[in-house]
Order: C-alpha cells, then sequence, then structure tokens
C-alpha cells in the first residue's frame, strides 16, 4: 500500500515522503532501519475518483527535470540511490513524486534503473528505458541522461510550435460555431417572430437561416446525440487499420498541413534514431524502437521496412531510398554518416534541419491563415446580416 510518511533524523532535522509498504508496522520497521524516527504513518486515500486517468497526469516538464536533475547529481558523484532520493524532494508533481519513490525501492532492491523505470509504462516511453538501460551497460549514464534530456526538450519545443499554429485556426472556428449557435438560438426566433407579425415575404437567405434556426430548436437533443454518435464512431473506425491508413494518407495529403506533418515526423525520427544509436543501440532495435514513435502508419511501415533491409545486410541508406517518404537530404546525410561512422551526429544535423524547417513552414502557416480565416469569417457574417436585414429593407421600401 502506498503511506505518507514524517519522520525525524538523527540530528533532530524533518523527513517527509511516500514509501511503498504492507502495512504501517512494516513501514515504521523500514523507516528505522534508515535511522529514522517515524512521527505519523498515514495510508495515502485511495478511492475510486484518486485513480481516474485524468487525475494522473504527467507532464513533459516533469519528465524533463526529473531527466537533467538526475543527470546533474549522477555527474557531480552521487550515488543513484542518493540521486533519486533527494529527487523525491524536488517533485512538485505529488504523482511524479510517488513515481520516484517507486524508483527508490526498486533500487534499493537491486534492480536496475531501467528495470525500476518499466513498471511505470505511462511515464517512461519504451525508447526513454531502452536508452537508460545502454546507458547502464556503458557507464555513461549520467551523459545519456543529459542527451535525453536535450532530446526531451527538442522534443516538447517542437510539438508547442506545431500545436501554437494550429492554436489559432482552431480557437477562431469554435468562437465563430459558438457565435452562430447564439444567433440561431436566440435571436433568429426573434427576428422570426417581428417578420411573421409583419407579414413581409422573406427572400431565399433568410428562408434558410430561419430553418436553420428552427430546426436546432426543435432537434437540438438529437443534433448532439447524433454528433456524440458520429464522434464515437469515427474514433473508433480511426483506430481500425483500415480507417488508420486512410486518414495518415490523407493527412500527409493535405496543403501545407502535410508538409509541416512531414517535417515534424522526419525531425522527430532523425534525433530519436540518432540518439538511440549514438548510445549503443543495435541498428535494428533502433529503428524498430524509432517506428512506434512517428504516430504515422506509413511512417512506421517505411521504417520497419528499413530495419528489415538492414537485417539482410543492406545499408541503411540504401534501404531508405526504396522509401518516397524519405527525402533524398536525409538520405544523404545517413550514407555519410555510414561511411564516416558517425550516423548519430549526421542524423542530428538532419534534425536541426527539419526543425528549422518546422518554423519556417508554421510562419507560413500562421501568415496565410489569417487572411483566410477573416474571409471565411466576413462571408459568414455577411450572409449573416443580408438574411436579417434583406426583409426589413424589403419592408421600408414597400412602406415608401
Amino acid at each position: 500500500m502506498k503511506l505518507r510518511y514524517k519522520a525525524a533524523t538523527a540530528d533532530g532535522k524533518l523527513s517527509q515522503g511516500l514509501l511503498d509498504a504492507k502495512d504501517i508496522d512494516g513501514a515504521a520497521k523500514y523507516l528505522r532501519e534508515k535511522n529514522l524516527i517515524p512521527i505519523t504513518i498515514e495510508r495515502i486515500d485511495n478511492k475510486f475518483w484518486n485513480n481516474l486517468p485524468f487525475l494522473k497526469k504527467f507532464s513533459q516538464a516533469d519528465l524533463v527535470l526529473f531527466t537533467r536533475q538526475l543527470s546533474s547529481m549522477l555527474s557531480s558523484g552521487l550515488t543513484l540511490f542518493r540521486a533519486l532520493e533527494i529527487l523525491k524532494e524536488q517533485m512538485q508533481n505529488p504523482k511524479m513524486a510517488e513515481v520516484v519513490m517507486s524508483l527508490i525501492n526498486e533500487v534499493e532492491e537491486g534492480k536496475t534503473l531501467a528495470q525500476a523505470l518499466e513498471k511505470h509504462p505511462q511515464v517512461f516511453s519504451p525508447i526513454y528505458i531502452s536508452i537508460i538501460s545502454a546507458g547502464e551497460k556503458s557507464g555513461l549514464l549520467d551523459k545519456v541522461l543529459l542527451r535525453l534530456a536535450d532530446n526531451l526538450e527538442k522534443q516538447a519545443k517542437l510539438r508547442s510550435t506545431v500545436k501554437g499554429a494550429l492554436m489559432y485556426p482552431v480557437i477562431v472556428m469554435i468562437l465563430m460555431v459558438v457565435v452562430m449557435s447564439i444567433m440561431m438560438i436566440f435571436v433568429i426566433p426573434q427576428l422570426t417572430v417581428l417578420y411573421t407579425n409583419l407579414n413581409v415575404e422573406l427572400p431565399l437567405p433568410t428562408k434558410i437561416v430561419v430553418g436553420l434556426s428552427n430546426f436546432m430548436i426543435a432537434a437540438w437533443p438529437l443534433v448532439l446525440l447524433g454528433g456524440a454518435v458520429v464522434i464515437i464512431g469515427f474514433r473508433k473506425w480511426a483506430k481500425t487499420p483500415d480507417g488508420k491508413m486512410l486518414i495518415d494518407t490523407t493527412v500527409l495529403k493535405l496543403p501545407v498541413f502535410g508538409k509541416l506533418v512531414t517535417q515534424t515526423i522526419l525531425a522527430e525520427f532523425a534525433r530519436t534514431f540518432g540518439l538511440l544509436v549514438g548510445t549503443g543501440t543495435l541498428v535494428v532495435q533502433a529503428l524498430n524502437e524509432t517506428a512506434d514513435t512517428t504516430g504515422n502508419i506509413l511512417f512506421k511501415n517505411a521504417i520497419l521496412g528499413v530495419a528489415k533491409q538492414v537485417e539482410k545486410g543492406v545499408t541503411i541508406g540504401d534501404s531508405m531510398s526504396y522509401y518516397p517518404l524519405f527525402p533524398p537530404l536525409i538520405i544523404q546525410l545517413v550514407k555519410i554518416g555510414e561511411q564516416t561512422g558517425k550516423i548519430d551526429d549526421t542524423l542530428v544535423k538532419a534534425s536541426e534541419y527539419f526543425e528549422r524547417e518546422v518554423d519556417q513552414t508554421v510562419k507560413t502557416l500562421t501568415t496565410a491563415m489569417e487572411p483566410f480565416i477573416m474571409v471565411v469569417l466576413g462571408i459568414g457574417v455577411a450572409f449573416l446580416i443580408i438574411s436579417v436585414i434583406t426583409p426589413i429593407y424589403s419592408l421600408i421600401s414597400s412602406i415608401q
């Protein structure tokens, strides 16, 4: 069970944290063995809502902080066990502190750090664990952790850049839908009553707007239910092999967006593959592990295909040339890296190139989206205004 404790050290200082134990007596015994005097030991409330998935979030920042701090402590000469103990006190996220406490217990029992990390797949990805394992075997865990922290920060920055580019149009579209819904539900019905009382002949645009308004008011439960059914059905279909293949293929063919997604995947691939190879992971194993990070079935199949070719004795660069998804630049850099024996360095350069391309594409996309969104909003607002004003204008003209 999970327990929270407060204890005093031999010199009177207060120590507190989390630990795993069968019962409170076992926890007290464990603390005394550590030369700590137990003050309070209490069971952590393990109610249903504390186990809900959305309450068990671990941010990328927590992982980066853990990785970089652990690297610094190991470089300064601290043992892994002592470094983890210090890290446990520094974790601001209580969930992350629980994870570090679990790692401490596992390491104390004689397990390697990689073996301890395997018990927390929701925090540490298979690639993360593989890199840590390679670092432990090579005796360069501190240096591997430092490279891993740099990699995680670049990964977070890249994803933040892409999300930032997509956030603006999404927010505008949501606001437009909200405003239109308010108009249809509250404003248009009032105008409809006015037009009916005045016996005004409604033009076609007004009839369309009034019809949509009446439909939304009368059938809003069906609209919500239908929307929910469509969303759930689409999500289930998207997880099927055929659905994922069609969606991923379509995404890569989209104007501008497809290019942005491709550049992002290539940057992630080059950085992760280079990091794995640089830490001593076998090339075939590195390719197989990197394939799962792309998030696109076409790229995943291509990378797995490259791994199979390499396993048969074909070079990485020649294997990649069979797949049009890989641009000539990255293929040439990989071939150069194979010839010089520095493939990890050339892959890092490739990732930096694609990251710059992502930044440029995001700037282009943002610049192009603004006038496009303004045009769409202008057309929608103009149609709504014409629909509302035309009957009133007709009425005034008939009176005159």
